[in-house]
């Protein structure tokens, strides 16, 4: 929007700017010798605003009505008529306001010999004729570029409004379906912890529903809702699992797109945990200048192996969407499925401001 209204005022001064130098450049030209006559600059005048009149006629209706409807042929055809046509009248002018005889005269009071009447073509008339066409339809192309540059650029970015926020409302009910199931489980075992499960989902939903509206939130936001979410897996899980957090000591905010880091997590919890055998859960938020890492590691077991690309559920697949989407060239997505620890481990390493 603001480079579409720095064109609508620059294109004027633009070609104000055009008018002023030809308009300079035909005074200039003028032989300085020749004490001419009132006539030859009532002629330069009359050329000058036809030439204006066909720079915006050919601007405004010849070339949007047949250039760029591909009517090529007919606005050439215009134009070599257009031309002629301007040719014609600076001859009949000249003829009328008998230019010719007071230019003779006045040349060969000066001492020059006798030259012979003006021709029909006036070559300078033709060349500046020629020039302006150009001009005029060279400039209306570039504008008509930049409009649809500009169009495009904002149709783009409303595309991609738009699948994000498709894109977040797939994630918030496929994450709240799997928190529900899980309070819903412990209200079996424990009505209180089940109790503590609610007043975190609340905090939660309440994050979601009023912090994540906006394009970006902070990053000590987004660390605060996956302790909670966290602390809320945590609730149902026995003593084989240990879960581990770090976070940046101390933490500089700095905007991020909400609810990307909780998919890798939830990943973890769901893939990484097993109720018979011992299991951990590592993860790290790190920052280093403008670069913010993400680790997750969970212990791998042979019927839960996984990767982010294949088998993964609209969870990750959507992350993945959202990092090309919001930090095109700018994020490192890197997994290993088998690490020595016999981990499956994710680093999301992203460039924010």
């Amino acid at each position: 929007m603001a480079s579409s209204s720095l064109q609508r005022y620059v294109s004027p001064l633009i070609h104000v700017l055009v008018w002023v130098v030809m308009g300079s450049v035909l005074v200039l030209l003028q032989p300085r010798w020749l004490p001419l006559p009132p006539q030859f600059w009532i002629k330069q005048a009359s050329l000058f605003f036809l030439w204006i009149g066909l720079f915006y006629l050919n601007s405004l209706v010849w070339v949007p009505r047949l250039l760029f409807r591909d009517h090529t042929l007919w606005f050439v055809v215009t134009a070599l008529v257009a031309t002629a046509a301007l040719c014609f009248f600076n001859y009949w002018l000249e003829r009328w306001l008998h230019l010719p005889e007071l230019m003779e005269h006045i040349f060969q009071g000066r001492g020059g010999p006798r030259r012979p009447n003006r021709r029909f073509l006036d070559i300078g008339a033709l060349l500046i004729t020629l020039l302006v066409l150009g001009i005029s339809t060279s400039t209306t192309v570039v504008q008509k570029w930049q409009t649809d540059a500009l169009l495009r650029q904002e149709l783009e970015q409303q595309r991609t409004k738009t699948e994000l926020s498709f894109l977040k409302a797939q994630i918030n009910p496929h994450f709240f379906f799997n928190t529900l199931n899980n309070i819903y489980a412990l209200t079996v075992v424990n009505v209180e912890l089940a109790r503590q499960a609610l007043h975190t989902l609340s905090r939660m939903m309440r994050y979601v529903l009023y912090e994540t509206q906006a394009s970006t939130t902070l990053l000590s936001q987004e660390i605060a809702f996956l302790q909670d979410y966290m602390a809320l897996m945590q609730l149902r899980l026995t003593d084989k699992v240990t879960v581990t957090f770090s976070k940046p000591e101390p933490l500089h905010d700095v905007p991020v797109a909400p609810m990307l880091l909780l998919p890798f997590v939830e990943n973890a919890f769901k893939h990484g945990v097993s109720a018979t055998q011992l299991s951990q859960i590592h993860v790290s938020v790190q920052q280093c200048g403008t670069e913010l890492a993400l680790e997750v590691r969970n212990t791998l077991f042979p019927k839960h192996a996984l990767t982010l690309d294949t088998g993964s559920g609209i969870g990750l697949t959507n992350t993945r969407r959202r990092l090309d989407l919001l930090y095109p060239d700018r994020y490192d997505l890197t997994t290993t499925e088998s690490t020595t620890d016999n981990e499956f481990q994710v680093v999301l390493t992203l460039q924010v401001s």
